[in-house]
């Protein structure tokens, strides 16, 4: 039996297999569970933005593009120099936390060709920083008005990073340090530092001056119920309480000596016995 027929249909096959898995990884790819990843369509120029697709294995043409997105948090940690609202040099460290919206990475892809690290986050996050950083003083942000700094900053990126066309989430900003010049920092260390201690002499004159009153109001109402005793003793009743006493004494049974009429007051005298 002659194969040599067979041949040609042989040797098809083998360059179609070689063919087939040398194109494979152009044809196959597969998106981890913390990728999302958008096709584009090379022979019509479309970028399928709004077919996300999600984890697993997926097929294409080979000569269509595809582009990953990792959609899990990423985070950048930029070192800058800003001025203050005076003009003074500060140096600040910032963290700031984010991720891509999972279903618009078609519009980040589109709008920043899958570099929207160095192209959105890093420029923007460092222009709110100096922005806002320029509306305070060195003492402010150094100390009285940090929280609130820190809290504009914060809101003024995220809503600069997830608006439409940006599509990215901030998790989260954090200002890991703020360094001034020793000079300025120590002044105004110095600065708080008199500043607290007049709070605290004022707190203890308060305090005092709150004790001194305390005092007033007790003396105050002390002589006003000694005067409305007084008023209350007349000679009268006077005399009727040391008749009542003089009669409950000389019913007791200790022996006694009375006088009627002995005292200066016209009460009895009474002497004891023993």
């Amino acid at each position: 039996m002659d194969n040599r027929k067979y041949l040609p249909f042989v040797i098809i096959a083998i360059i179609a297999i070689i063919i087939l898995f040398s194109a494979a990884n152009r044809i196959f790819f597969r998106i981890e569970a913390s990728e999302r990843a958008v096709l584009f369509k090379t022979l019509s120029g479309e970028l399928q933005k709004d077919n996300i697709i999600g984890p697993g294995w997926n097929m294409k043409a080979p000569w269509n593009e595809v582009y990953i997105y990792e959609v899990s948090e990423n985070k950048i940690e930029e070192t800058m120099d800003v001025l203050d609202k005076n003009g003074l040099n500060i140096s600040v460290d910032v963290t700031v936390r984010f991720h891509p919206k999972y279903d618009a990475i078609g519009i980040i892809q589109e709008n920043f060709r899958g570099d929207y690290i160095q192209r959105l986050v890093i420029p923007e996050a460092r222009s709110i920083v100096r922005q806002v950083m320029g509306r305070y003083t060195a003492e402010e942000i150094f100390s009285t008005k940090r929280p609130e700094v820190e809290a504009a900053i914060k809101e003024e990126t995220r809503q600069v990073l997830g608006a439409p066309g940006n599509e990215v989430e901030m998790k989260s900003l954090l200002i890991r340090s703020i360094k001034l010049p020793e000079q300025i920092k120590a002044a105004i260390e110095n600065k708080l530092k008199q500043e607290q201690e007049a709070l605290a002499y004022e707190f203890r004159l308060d305090r005092e001056k709150s004790e001194a009153e305390r005092k007033r109001i007790a003396a105050e109402g002390e002589a006003a119920a000694n005067k409305i005793i007084n008023s209350s003793l007349t000679p009268e009743l006077l005399r009727m309480r040391g008749i009542e006493a003089t009669m409950d004494i000389a019913n007791s049974p200790n022996s006694k000596v009375i006088v009627i009429g002995g005292g200066g007051d016209g009460l009895p005298l009474i002497l004891n016995g023993n």
